[in-house]
């Protein structure tokens, strides 16, 4: 199993902090916006007497309900589409496991989400890398560049859009060559949409289950960890209207025996989140983004695409080697006893030796830190040992 690139420098966060530093997380996409309160109620107000599993696929109510808010967005989802799951993370292993045999292969834009990995490996599945460029805002590479690499072992192709680590937000023109490429090659298109409700301007996402055609293709990933900012919860869903990959899934959900009770009555509560809620947290991560790339691209040499979505943006640095600044800022450098945790941008990518001048920053704190997080930045370009401009 790889490492985490977003978790191993750790210990050295650890240590500064033990050292009386205070370190600016920008690492991981926990929030500090607060999570949905009718998650919270539903949870306190629990008055069964016994915690008992749910159904395999999580309890119907939920899956019911769950299916009506897909059917108000204009998905023709039903409650045995969708499987409940612990986390986004199952989900996608669920569906890799059932989609995909050892040996099979997955063609992944890169930078991805790293655990996609770690995923696959526990798949026995082959990662094949296709490289998206800073310089091209990470937009998706040609449907010729994928053909380039479809062969008789590829399977499946894996998106997340809004993108985890980019912030890329796929347009209906990439998202319509992507539709025609599977069916064409009859392959299996995962979208990871657990960031689905933070687009930004005037853009929208567009679910691959909306794309016509694609009933026996998509396999689709949510999980209220980002959408209801309930990260712990660890409650997804794996939604799909192919009724063997389905049923293919239930057999790993019986024999994971069930999703947690408790989360998934407050994720059903969660359903009823009024929209006033998403509007506001929509908004507060707008101006985030707007502080954070505004300070990035004042930096000289620094070179950040403005993120349509989510709540990440990969960065380019005047730098020699992300993962030796990435501890440096840890190890070597405060600034007012202040410093920046990032995730060096090599762990997002498969191709070895892609990243090394690039950082993924997750803008997850309020204001006021990620002020002082990239006035720590700024210093610590100025200082490092390692600064190629």
């Amino acid at each position: 199993m790889p490492s985490s690139p977003i978790r191993k420098l750790v210990p050295f966060a650890e240590e500064a902090s033990s050292k009386g530093v205070m370190i600016y997380h920008l690492n991981i996409g926990q929030p500090d916006i607060e999570t949905a309160p009718e998650f919270i109620e539903a949870m306190h107000n629990f008055e069964g007497k016994v915690l008992e599993y749910s159904h395999s696929a999580g309890f119907e109510s939920y899956r019911r309900r769950y299916s009506e808010r897909f059917q108000e967005r204009g998905l023709n989802i039903g409650h045995n589409d969708i499987i409940i799951t612990t986390g986004g993370s199952e989900a996608i292993i669920f569906g890799m496991m059932s989609c995909l045999n050892p040996g099979d292969e997955v063609i992944i834009p890169e930078p991805f989400y790293a655990n996609y990995n770690g995923f696959a490996q526990m798949a026995g599945v082959k990662v094949v890398p296709i490289t998206t460029y800073i310089d091209d805002s990470f937009a998706l590479p040609s449907v010729g560049e994928f053909e380039k690499l479809i062969n008789s072992k590829t399977k499946a192709i894996v998106i997340c859009n809004p993108n985890n680590p980019t912030g890329t937000l796929y347009t209906d023109e990439e998202l319509n060559q992507l539709r025609e490429l599977v069916i064409k090659h009859d392959l299996y298109l995962f979208a990871d949409e657990v960031y689905r409700v933070f687009a930004y301007g005037d853009k929208q996402h567009t679910s691959i289950l909306s794309l016509a055609g694609l009933e026996e293709h998509a396999i689709v990933v949510e999980s209220v960890s980002k959408i209801y900012s309930a990260c712990g919860a660890r409650i997804g869903a794996l939604v799909t209207r192919n009724k063997a990959v389905i049923a293919t899934a239930m057999k790993f959900a019986q024999a994971r025996l069930s999703p947690p009770t408790l989360e998934q009555i407050g994720a059903m509560a969660a359903l009823e989140t009024p929209q006033a809620y998403f509007d506001e947290v929509r908004e507060e991560y707008i101006s985030r983004r707007d502080l954070v790339v505004n300070a990035l691209r004042e930096m000289p040499g620094v070179v950040c695409p403005n993120p349509g979505g989510a709540f990440y943006c990969v960065v380019r640095l005047p730098i020699d080697d992300s993962d030796l600044f990435c501890q440096w800022m840890l190890e070597s450098f405060e600034y007012d006893k202040q410093t920046v945790m990032m995730a060096p941008a090599t762990g997002f990518y498969a191709t070895p030796g892609y990243g090394k001048n690039e950082v993924r920053i997750a803008y997850v704190l309020k204001k006021e830190y990620l002020e002082k997080a990239m006035v720590c930045l700024a210093k610590g370009l100025e200082a490092y040992p390692g600064r190629t401009i």
